[in-house]
């Protein structure tokens, strides 16, 4: 039984060498085992992100031209109103009385001018008959037409009175939402060389804008029409939609980095969209539906340089006794080296054997982590891919979910 239990020991101890010397000649036994991930379904979209401010697309500042103590506040924050509806009215005691002062002095002057003109009237047959001089008719002359300039004046100071007093009256040009009020009852407004903003106006809070900032390096991927999601914090867990509508050319530099303002239009039906809120925005440039798709991992594998000499002499091997169309696309398969498009990707997984294989595929989009694949290269969903090894028992490349197989078979 001893003799038994030694020999079994003995032929244990001479497999476990046998491998290790397996795994050296195929380079595993320096670089460890191989890390794995899947080939998995799904959709992808990529996506460029950016974060903006959510204003109503028309909003109205209404003012006052004249100055004057705020008599009269006929609405509030978010009140709702209608075109031509009154808002405000200011005191109009000196108004009242610019205007009756214009019009005394209109009446002044069309007593003047009705005096100059009688004036005029009675001396022109005089000068006709050259009873009077021509020096003398002059001033009659020169009175009538200054009489009838200052009726002038006074007609424009009385319609420039009526029109002061009709300003103090303040009416909304618009129909929509008081979102902005600037003024209370007693307050005192000045206008001078700019008219004081009272109140602001928001036409139609069911349809709102974005205005993005885009960095210049990605402007270039943005284009009118194209899908935009975004989020606020105000809810965090719903997901808006929009549409770009304007790329304005204007920059605008923050922190030594170029900007660009980007105009999305958003719908608001449920009114949950706030004027002034942050908006975290994703230009949606290319998406993906129901494809393959490849851990970014998996594409920047490269196997060590043990490992690929005992690849390359494993394919001539196997091609040898295969047909000539076969040898041809071994060979294609086995040329891991020269120039490749730029969507040209490759794969290495073990095939049934466990020998080392690659496949070639096209790549399409990528949102960082996983890139859609646009021919599969023989590839399925839940295949187990290489994105790593181990080496000493610590990992060179690691993934969020791995399966480790062990050491590979020879070839």
């Amino acid at each position: 039984m001893k003799k038994a239990l030694y020999s079994i020991g003995i032929i244990v101890f001479l497999g476990t060498i046998g491998l290790v010397i397996f795994n050296k000649v195929n380079g595993n036994g320096k670089d460890g085992f191989y890390t794995f991930d899947k080939i998995t379904r799904g959709d992808l979209v990529n996506t460029v992100s950016s974060t903006g401010t959510i204003n109503a697309v028309s909003t109205v500042e209404v003012g006052t031209q004249v100055s004057g103590i705020i008599d009269k506040l006929n609405v509030d924050f978010n009140d709702q109103v209608h075109r031509g509806q009154l808002l405000a009215v200011l005191d109009t005691v000196l108004l009242k009385t610019m205007l009756m002062d214009a019009r005394a002095n209109m009446e002044k002057a069309k007593a003047q001018l009705e005096q100059a003109n009688a004036d005029y009237e009675r001396n022109l047959p005089l000068f006709d008959k050259n009873l009077i001089s021509d020096a003398e008719f002059m001033p009659i002359k020169i009175s009538l037409k200054t009489q009838k300039a200052n009726l002038m004046s006074a007609q424009a100071s009385l319609e420039r009175a009526q029109r002061n007093l009709k300003y103090a009256f303040i009416h909304s040009p618009i129909k929509g939402t008081v979102i902005q009020r600037n003024v209370e009852e007693g307050q005192t407004v000045a206008a001078s060389l700019q008219a004081p903003v009272l109140f602001v106006i928001a036409e139609d809070l069911s349809k709102m804008e974005i205005h993005a900032q885009v960095d210049e390096s990605d402007i270039g991927m943005i284009k009118n029409g194209q899908k935009v999601t975004f989020s606020v914090q105000a809810y965090p867990d719903k997901i808006f939609n929009g549409a770009v509508r304007q790329i304005r050319l204007q920059p605008t530099t923050v922190q030594n980095v170029v900007n660009y303002t980007v105009v999305i239009d958003a719908a608001n039906n449920e009114n949950l969209l706030l004027p002034g809120m942050t908006a975290t925005v994703d230009f949606i440039i290319d998406e993906r539906r129901d494809v393959l798709l490849v851990p970014n991992t998996a594409l920047r594998f490269q196997p060590s340089a043990d490992v690929m000499k005992a690849y390359f002499s494993n394919v001539k091997n196997r091609s040898e006794s295969q047909p000539d169309s076969v040898k041809s696309k071994m060979h294609s398969a086995g040329d891991a080296t020269g120039q490749r498009p730029k969507d040209s990707g490759r794969v290495w997984y073990l095939d049934k054997e466990h020998h080392l294989t690659m496949a070639r595929i096209k790549t399409g989009p990528s949102d960082g982590k996983l890139t859609a694949i646009e021919n599969n290269g023989g590839l399925k969903e839940g295949m187990q891919v290489i994105i790593g090894m181990k080496q000493n028992g610590a990992e060179k490349k690691s993934s969020s979910s791995q399966r480790n197989f062990g050491p590979p078979r020879p070839f």
